[in-house]
Order: structure tokens, then sequence, then C-alpha cells
């Protein structure tokens, strides 16, 4: 322990760091990374931690709130792809690009597995994204009061301002953003959905994915700049191109949702192995899936999600074995 701080108690904020940055931000590494700085300064700062003005939690919080402000007055609105361009035709093309840094990237399940101590439905993607278009002062005395449970006096502490500052902006904020409560139950995801969702993906079985999806599925593959709904267009598109065909799919989480690594399979000197190719993620809505979005900005990031950088055949053998322990979310 040095200057009333203890370094381990310090490091224990880091999960619950980096998700109030994701909130924040909407982007997943830059997220990470605030978190990573915002602990370093925190501990390089450790002299002037005064308990008496508040737990060593809200002083971290404070630092944090700061360092995400400062990040978002240059920044531009983080939003979906359905949110930035208009639904595509099915015949594409589909080669433009979204504007950089506009975009929503996933939080890795990894940073911290157990997350039941947060409400879910606030790490969903459609939730961060409906975050970014709040002011950033909003938006963190939002997700401080509803999320992580701050009394106003302890949020006005972070933000160094006043509580009835805190209720009015508060107030403004929940009127403008519907917030997920803990009324709502998340229902349990059907592991044999992702299994079954993972046998047609790998077959490129066509007929037995549609059978998967609701019939207003949305699909979208950040950062190309376009988005499909509905079972004909999704299928058609997945049915068109050799793009996915000898992919494979380990299970992993993200945004506290099903995810999966995509691998694509690569020649080398030595025969085919699997490369990184997207992060797909999955929203599901009882027995079928709702939306599905494929993430190409991420093969570099795999191992943040628990994933390794590349599969041998024999490691795709032994993840077709277990496919069934694909992650099911509550």
């Amino acid at each position: 322990m040095s200057g009333g701080v203890d370094e381990a108690a310090l490091a224990q904020l880091r999960p619950e760091l980096v998700r109030y940055g994701y909130r924040m931000l909407g982007d997943g590494a830059a997220a990470e990374d605030a978190a990573q700085e915002v602990l370093l300064s925190a501990w390089q700062a450790r002299d002037r931690f005064d308990p008496s003005r508040g737990s060593l939690r809200t002083w971290a919080f404070t630092i944090a709130t700061r360092h995400c402000l400062d990040r978002l007055r240059s920044a531009s609105r983080r939003e979906l792809p359905t949110d930035l361009v208009g639904r595509a035709a099915a015949d594409g093309p589909f080669d433009r690009m979204l504007p950089v840094g506009r975009w929503v990237t996933p939080l890795p399940d990894a940073v911290d597995p157990a997350t039941a101590a947060e409400q879910r439905e606030s790490i969903r993607m459609a939730f961060v994204a409906a975050l970014q278009w709040l002011p950033p002062r909003q938006r963190a005395v939002l997700v401080l009061r509803d999320v992580y449970a701050l009394s106003a006096a302890e949020t006005a502490v972070v933000l160094e301002t006043t509580e009835q500052a805190v209720h009015s902006t508060l107030q403004r904020a929940r009127r403008t953003l519907e917030v997920p409560t803990g009324g709502r139950v998340p229902q349990p995801v059907d592991p044999g959905l992702l299994t079954d969702f993972v046998s047609a993906f790998e077959r490129h079985d066509v007929d037995a994915l549609a059978r998967l999806l609701r019939d207003d599925v949305v699909s979208s593959m950040p950062p190309l700049a376009f988005w499909l709904s509905g079972i004909d267009d999704v299928t058609r598109v997945f049915a068109a191109g050799e793009g996915c065909l000898g992919h494979r799919l380990v299970p992993t989480g993200a945004n506290g949702a099903p995810a999966f690594g995509q691998y694509a399979p690569t020649v080398t000197r030595t025969g085919t192995d699997y490369r990184p190719f997207a992060i797909l993620l999955l929203e599901v809505d009882g027995p079928a899936v709702s939306r599905m979005t494929t993430c190409l900005d991420q093969r570099d990031r795999f191992p943040a999600f628990g994933l390794p950088e590349r599969l041998d055949p024999s490691d795709v053998g032994q993840a077709s074995s277990t496919r069934a322990k694909a992650r099911p979310t509550s």
C-alpha cells in the first residue's frame, strides 16, 4: 500500500473501468487502453487520494470520467452501421467503407466473464450505440447512476458538480434514452440454437441457416458500409459468394451475448491452417437469431477475446467436438 492506495484493490477495478470506458467511448480497444491509462494515472497520483472525500472506486471513476470526456472532445459519435448508412440491396455492391472511427466496436466478455453484477442489457451494442447520442456529461451521469448505482452525492464528486445538477442531468438523459431496468430478465440463449448455427454456417447450408433466423433478421459487416434485413436478402448474399466457404467458428462472448471467432482457411507452404477473419456477434430473440454483426476490423484483437491467433487442422477437429459448449448467456 502506498499513499493510502492499495495497489491490488486498484487493479481489481480494471474490469469495471473497461466497461465504463466502453459505454462512454463506444469502442472496445479504446476502452481497454483508457482503463490502463486511468489505472496508471491513479497510481501515479496515489498520494493525492483522500478517503474522506470518497471511496477508491469513486476516485477511480473521477479519473476515468475526466479521461473519457477529454477523449470525446475531439471524437466523432460512434453508431451502428444501421444508423450510418441505408439498407442495402442483396445484389450489392458492398465495397464502400464506413467513415473511419464512426462505428461501435465490440467488447470482449473475456475482459471479465463475471458480469452478472451489472445489467447485461446495458452492455449490448445497441444500447452502447444509443448512449453515444447523449451529450458526454449526460452519458456519464446516466451510466454512473443507472448502471453502476453510484449515489447522487458520489456522482457529483466524480463530475465536480452539485447533487441538484446530477438530478437534473439524469432526468434529461432518461427522457432521451430508455434505460434497461433490473425488472427485465434476459432469456437464456439455447445452446442448441448456437450449435445448429455453427453447423449450418460451417457447412454453408443456406436452408439450415435460414431456419435459424428471424424473418426480419439484420446483418452487417463493419467497416463495410452496408447492412441487410430479412431472411431472403441475408441468405441470398450468404449463398451467392464463396467468401465464407471452409470458414470455422470458435465460440467466445462479446457484449454479454454469444459471439464467435471466425477463421478463414489459409494455404501455407506446409498445408492449410486457419487465420482470424472476423468476430461474429449474434443477437438472439427467443428461438431465432435476430441480428448478425460480422466485425471485420477485429482480426488483430482475437487474443483479447480469448481466441487463438491461428488454428491448425487438429485444432479445428477439437473445436468441432466441443461446439455444444458455445457460451450461452443469460
